[in-house]
C-alpha cells in the first residue's frame, strides 16, 4: 500500500519543554504548545480548538486567543468537535487574519476543500495560517461515548479525568485515581458510522500532524508536512519549545504507525467495496469515485 502516511518532510518524536503545558496534556503537548508558540510570535491571531462544552467530555469549538484558553482545551476528546463551523466566524466576528485550526483527518480534508472551493467561505481560505491534524482511527457520537464509559467502565462522565486508546484497550482514568479498561473490540459498535469510509489515519493534509502512536509514553509522533508547517516547526524547535528524538531511536517507532494506518485503510476499503452491494439493485456510493 503506497504512501499510507502521506507526504511529509520529516517525522520525529517530540514533546514540549513547557512543563505547564505538558502537565495537563494528553501526550507530548504538541498541539497546545505549537499554537501557544504561534500566538506568542504573531504567526496566528487565534486558534480554533476543542474547548469544554456544557456536558462532561462533550467538546465545543472555541476560538482561543490567549495561552490560558489554549491550556483549558488540552487533552484528547473522543467525540467530534465541529471546529470548522467557527472558521467563517473567526474571520467575520473576531476579525482574525491568521487562523490556526486543529482537527481530525476528515476535518483537515474539509479545510483543504474549503480552500480549493470556497463556496460560502469568501475571504476565508487565505486566512488559514496553521492547520494541525491529529491521528484518528475513529471516534464516537457523544451519546455512544456516555454509554461506553458509564455502562462498560461503571464510571460517571463527571468523574473521568482522562480517556485514552492504546495497546488494544480503551482506558478511563478517574479523578480519584481509578483505572478502568475495556478491550477495543467492545468499542467498535459505538463508533461513528462515517468513520468507516475514512482512508486517512495520520491527517495527511495538515501542515503538521501528530498523535501518540509510535512514540514512548509522554511523547508524540510529529509529521511535518507542508512548507508552512516546516517553517513554524523549525522556528519553534530552534526557540526551545520542543525536545525531539529521531523516530528510529524510539520505541515502538514508525512501524506501529504504518501498521495501524494500514489496518484502518484496508478495513475501510473493504467496507467501501462491501457497501456497494447493499440494498436492492443499488448499492451505496463510494465517495472516493
Amino acid at each position: 500500500m503506497a504512501n499510507i502516511l502521506g507526504n511529509y518532510k520529516q517525522v520525529i518524536s517530540a514533546r514540549t519543554t513547557d512543563r505547564e503545558i505538558l502537565r495537563g496534556s494528553q501526550d507530548g503537548g504538541i498541539v497546545t504548545a505549537l499554537f501557544a508558540y504561534a500566538l506568542e510570535n504573531n504567526i496566528i491571531d487565534g486558534a480554533i480548538v476543542a474547548g469544554a462544552g456544557d456536558l462532561p467530555w462533550k467538546p465545543e469549538p472555541i476560538i482561543a486567543q490567549t495561552r490560558e484558553e489554549l491550556l483549558a482545551a488540552r487533552k484528547t476528546k473522543y467525540t467530534l468537535s465541529p471546529n470548522l463551523q467557527l472558521l467563517k466566524e473567526a474571520t467575520r466576528s473576531y476579525g482574525l487574519d491568521r487562523i490556526g485550526i486543529v482537527g481530525t483527518p476528515c476535518q483537515m480534508q474539509a479545510v483543504r476543500k474549503a480552500q480549493l472551493y470556497p463556496v460560502g467561505m469568501r475571504d476565508v481560505p487565505d486566512k488559514i495560517a496553521l492547520a494541525i491534524g491529529i491521528f484518528c482511527m475513529e471516534n464516537f457520537p457523544y451519546q455512544s461515548l456516555v454509554q461506553l464509559v458509564e455502562d462498560h467502565t461503571n464510571q460517571k462522565m463527571e468523574a473521568v479525568k482522562k480517556m485514552e486508546i492504546g495497546k488494544g484497550k480503551f482506558s478511563v482514568y478517574t479523578e480519584r485515581g481509578a483505572l478502568a479498561q475495556i478491550p477495543l473490540k467492545v468499542t467498535h459498535k459505538y463508533e461513528q458510522p462515517g468513520c468507516h469510509v475514512c482512508l486517512d489515519y495520520v491527517a495527511n493534509l495538515g501542515d503538521i500532524s501528530t498523535g501518540s502512536v509510535g512514540s514512548p509514553d509522554g511523547w508524540s509522533t510529529v509529521f511535518v508536512r507542508s512548507k508552512q508547517g516546516e517553517s513554524v516547526w523549525s522556528k519553534a524547535v530552534a526557540a526551545g519549545w520542543f525536545e525531539t528524538k529521531p523516530m528510529d531511536q524510539v520505541k515502538p517507532g514508525l512501524d506501529l504507525v504504518n501498521k495501524l494506518a494500514t489496518e484502518k485503510i484496508t478495513k475501510n476499503q473493504n467496507y467501501l467495496i462491501a457497501r456497494g452491494s447493499y440494498g436492492v439493485g443499488k448499492g451505496l456510493r463510494n465517495p472516493y469515485l
